[in-house]
């Protein structure tokens, strides 16, 4: 078994980390968030008083952190993980971030003598406790090989994408596509409410017709055809608004820098944006049909 840091103990990262210790590894973990890392402690991981301390005896550190300048500074900044971290350690970060950082972070990880990928995840809270969360994975062939096997235990379907940041263009290219799906697969019943047809019964015809989606079928945005769905529980997340918003916005800034052309997915990063300043941004983002039925 692997000595671990798991820095990031959030609504994913703590159940990530907890499955690690689950599964028999040494974990030391590391939050800003006292009562999150006492979570983490009461199912067995060991604290540390920082990040850099957490690192500094480990095989393998994992983090999970809320924006690019938060991994940039917690692996870089003096005192941090590259410096605390033994040689040849390996480093995942599985934060949802900008390209242009997640190759900037690997490169000097590696520089100094450190492996790492990026490795976001797919699949919300749910499936972080389940252990079920699909990884998308960028970096060397020798660096995902050393990983695997950690994020096997985190998640079901672990992908290598790519090089550095592949996994980074790998999810926000797949959260444009679902926060696009998710807006038009809530038009659909919005019209459909409006036309007189019952919900169960577009729900049966297109889950099994030309309009089926991961949206409609695993996530369905109207109470009652999928059990598992937040629709059935007031639209608590799940996957909230402010979350989506944030990985549109990244979609939208690789746009821009990459010269790619997304009319939709810039659509979709304000009709959210729009939900989320009207005070919605902790509702699950399948809430985004109250705003479009008028209902808030």
């Amino acid at each position: 078994m692997a000595k671990i840091a798991f820095i990031g103990l959030g609504n994913m990262g703590g159940p990530m980390a907890v499955n690690l210790v689950k599964a028999g590894h040494d974990v030391t973990v590391f939050d800003l968030v006292e009562t999150s890392v006492q979570t983490a402690v009461s199912e067995g991981a060991t604290a540390a008083g920082s990040a850099g301390e957490a690192a500094s005896n480990a095989e393998v550190i994992v983090t999970m952190l809320p924006a690019g300048k938060h991994v940039r500074s917690v692996y870089t900044d003096q005192g941090s993980i590259l410096d605390s971290a033994p040689n040849g350690s390996l480093c995942i970060d599985s934060s949802t971030i900008d390209v242009g950082t997640a190759r900037d972070v690997i490169g000097v990880a590696e520089q100094r003598g450190k492996l790492m990928v990026d490795a976001p995840v797919s699949g919300g809270v749910a499936a972080a406790q389940g252990g079920t969360l699909t990884f998308m994975v960028g970096g060397s062939d020798s660096a995902f090989a050393k990983a695997k096997p950690i994020l096997d235990v985190m998640g079901k379907n672990i992908f290598h994408a790519g090089d550095a940041g592949a996994g980074q263009a790998a999810k926000i290219c797949n959260n444009m596509l679902l926060g696009i799906s998710m807006i038009g697969t809530c038009e659909a019943f919005a019209l459909a409410d409006k036309l007189g047809l019952d919900r169960q019964k577009l729900f049966d015809i297109s889950s099994t017709a030309s309009g089926q989606c991961w949206s409609l079928t695993s996530y369905c945005p109207v109470p009652g055809p999928v059990e598992a769905s937040p629709a059935n529980r007031d639209y608590q997340p799940g996957f909230a608004v402010d979350m989506m918003l944030k990985d549109l916005r990244l979609a939208q800034d690789a746009a821009q820098t990459s010269g790619a052309v997304t009319p939709l997915g810039a659509q979709a990063a304000a009709i959210y944006s729009l939900f989320s300043a009207n005070g919605h941004g902790g509702l699950d983002f399948s809430g985004i049909i109250k705003m479009l039925q008028g209902d808030i």
